[in-house]
């Protein structure tokens, strides 16, 4: 059973779907697993019971955890596989260990190789960048919190730069003092519904470049914080918001 988009993302990348018993509301976003029962997530379980009642033989969560969540999940004789990524090297040991655990070892080493290729590919069309774009990406409003530290190597893989540290409470006035020239928002469980209009009313930000110039963008949030494949479809779209502001800064220069 999972209870975490990334897992399920994952699983059934690699063909172990039937393993599945159950999965998250937000796994349809990632994953075909609309057909399986759905029992709530590692932030909020409405009914233990009803994990318990699919006869799991492994719970899989990841971030972010919930301290009271977890502990009633631990109550239960349940196996619990707690897994914690930080980086892309950690996106790939959680699936090589999901590959084990599956027994889908061999599919597992071909996804990260398939996830390495495209980065890769990427990061080559990045060298056309002269400079580093400095970027802010968020992935919460209130508090401000910034994106996981996996955006961070993704927005460098694609010629930019985290002008603030990932993963972390940030303030506006840190924000604005790092002079961002685009800022990317993917508030987690919005989709893409992430309100740019509020970036723009941030009174400590008018004289930030990316809000002067208009470079307030929303990426859906399962994109980039979903640490498993749809990864890859993220470091496509900030790779197209961050060259467009190169594209954009070239026309301006002409005009």
């Amino acid at each position: 059973m999972s209870l975490a988009p990334s897992a399920t993302s994952i699983l059934c990348a690699i063909g172990a779907r039937r393993l599945l018993v159950g999965v998250t509301k937000w796994c349809c976003d990632v994953a075909p697993v609309a057909a399986l029962p759905r029992v709530g997530d590692c932030w909020h379980i409405e009914s233990v019971a009803d994990i318990v009642a699919q006869r799991p033989t492994l719970v899989i969560g990841s971030v972010p955890y919930k301290q009271e969540t977890v502990g009633k999940l631990l109550e239960q004789r349940l196996n619990f596989l707690a897994m914690n990524p930080r980086s892309l090297a950690d996106v790939y040991a959680d699936i090589r260990l999901l590959g084990g655990i599956a027994g889908r070892a061999a599919q597992a080493e071909t996804l990260i190789r398939k996830m390495r290729s495209e980065f890769a590919a990427i990061g080559r069309t990045a060298k056309k960048l002269k400079r580093r774009v400095r970027a802010y990406c968020e992935a919460w409003p209130n508090p401000r919190i910034s994106s996981p530290p996996w955006v961070a190597e993704l927005v460098k893989i694609c010629g930019g730069e985290m002008i603030v540290p990932a993963g972390e409470k940030v303030t506006e006035a840190q924000v604005a003092e790092a002079q961002p020239e685009v800022i990317v928002l993917a508030w987690a469980a919005t989709g893409g519904k992430s309100d740019r209009d509020q970036a723009y009313k941030v009174a400590a930000w008018k004289d930030v470049p990316a809000i002067r110039e208009r470079r307030v963008f929303v990426v859906r949030d399962e994109l980039l914080n979903t640490p498993g494949p749809p990864l890859m479809e993220g470091a496509r779209e900030l790779s197209k918001l961050l060259h467009q502001n190169r594209r954009k800064r070239v026309q301006h220069r002409a005009r």
